[in-house]
This record gives C-alpha cells, structure tokens and sequence, in this order.
C-alpha cells in the first residue's frame, strides 16, 4: 500500500483519505485503525470487574459462543469487542489463525501438523488452536518458510 504525507499548517485535526478499487478486508481494517484511538491498554471484563490489559499480556484472543474471549498467561476474560475490532487495535504480532482466532505470535511455543491438513498452534501458556488452511500461507510466510 502507497502511503502519501502531505503537512499543510491550515488544516486544525489529521484526516487521511483512501484511495482503492474496492473495499477489501484490510482496507476495512486500515480504516478500522486509522479511526479508533491509539490505546495502551485493552479492557476487559472479569465477573463485575473492569480490568485493562496491556497487549503484550494477550496471547490469544478467541470467539467462543458468540462472545470474545481474551486469554493471558494464566487467566481467560470477555472483551465487549469483536473480533474485528481487537484485530485492529492489536495489529503488530498478532495474526489471525482461523475466522475466530487471533493469536500472539510473540507467545508462540510450537506448531505441529495434524492429519486433516490443519495444523495445531500451541502458545507458551498452553492456549491450543488449528491454524486454518486459508491463514497458513501468510503464517508460514511470517515464519520465513
């Protein structure tokens, strides 16, 4: 994607336009991204509680019943955010491994093949996860493969 500065002093607050052919779906998380405040913290819910996460606590972040779950080392909370949302906020190191999965490839402890063709993510926490057969090309690619 070609990106284009332009400084003018009488403009009062930043507004980027984009350019495309179509609307696809990293365009629509460019637009996402652009949009939401940046935020050092994600925040989400545990029984009553409020509790905001930095994103290099998240390891992965999962659909489970029509709700978002956010996993850490060692505990699970809701996020009231899609997926889609999160996806935008937590872009650097994290991947999305199947349509209801993010995961933090920081946090990556290995990946073995199963024998339907998928192959099973496990994070250093223990989260497990197939990583989709429409994602694995971009995976491999991060891993240089």
């Amino acid at each position: 994607m070609k990106v284009e500065i332009k400084v003018l002093p009488e403009t009062k607050e930043p507004y980027a336009v984009i350019y495309t052919s179509e609307i696809t779906p990293k365009i629509r998380q460019t637009a996402t991204l652009l949009e939401t405040e940046s935020s050092d913290v994600i925040p989400v819910t545990e029984n009553e509680r409020i509790i905001a996460l930095r994103p290099d606590e998240i390891y992965m972040v999962r659909v489970e019943n029509e709700r978002t779950v956010v996993y850490t080392k060692a505990k699970k909370y809701h996020s009231g955010k899609r997926l889609y949302e999160l996806e935008a906020i937590l872009a650097n190191g994290f991947m999305r491994i199947s349509k209801s999965t993010l995961a933090n490839l920081h946090f990556l402890d290995y990946v073995e093949p199963t024998l339907s063709g998928l192959m099973l993510m496990v994070l250093k926490n223990g989260c497990k996860d197939y990583i989709s057969r429409k994602y694995l090309p971009s995976f491999k690619k991060y891993l240089g493969l």
